[in-house]
């Protein structure tokens, strides 16, 4: 059965989506979003790494150089993580968990979405739907450039 879902923000419920979709990946995280600089949210892309989690991240080069932005460190840490080149922003914010969920929305992956935005996050279990979303992701993943 698949269960399609909601949430929003401010409050912890789009935080707490994207931290539980994390935790309960099996094999592929990949993750097309315009910055990333929760570090709640960090850690726990660490931690699926660390436990054997293909984690691939797609963000925008102006928004990695941002205060506070996670996502060289997250290079650092050996995440593959790739930045889009353009002159434009790549604005997606999109989660594939296991080639078959899909998480969406408005929501920016920083702690002022929390706290104060009104965001919104939407997942999709939907297998073909997350096949789209991977075909995207993959046009991306070989026009973006890996951190320097």
């Amino acid at each position: 059965m698949l269960t399609n879902r909601a949430s929003f923000s401010p409050g912890d419920d789009c935080l707490n989506e994207i931290i539980d979709l994390i935790k309960a990946s099996k094999k592929y995280l990949d993750i097309c979003v315009f910055t990333i600089s929760d570090n709640r949210i960090t850690d726990e892309l660490v931690q699926a790494f660390d436990r054997g989690v293909n984690v691939r991240i797609i963000s925008d080069n102006e928004k990695m150089n941002d205060e506070g932005s996670d996502i060289r460190y997250l290079s650092e840490k050996g995440l593959p993580v790739k930045i889009d080149m353009s002159s434009y922003h790549m604005h997606h914010k999109f989660m594939i968990v296991d080639e078959s969920m899909v998480l969406t929305g408005s929501y920016n992956w920083t702690r002022a979405a929390a706290s104060y935005n009104q965001e919104n996050i939407v997942v999709i279990e939907d297998n073909n739907l997350a096949m789209i979303f991977c075909g995207i992701f993959l046009d991306l993943w070989e026009t973006c450039e890996k951190i320097s």
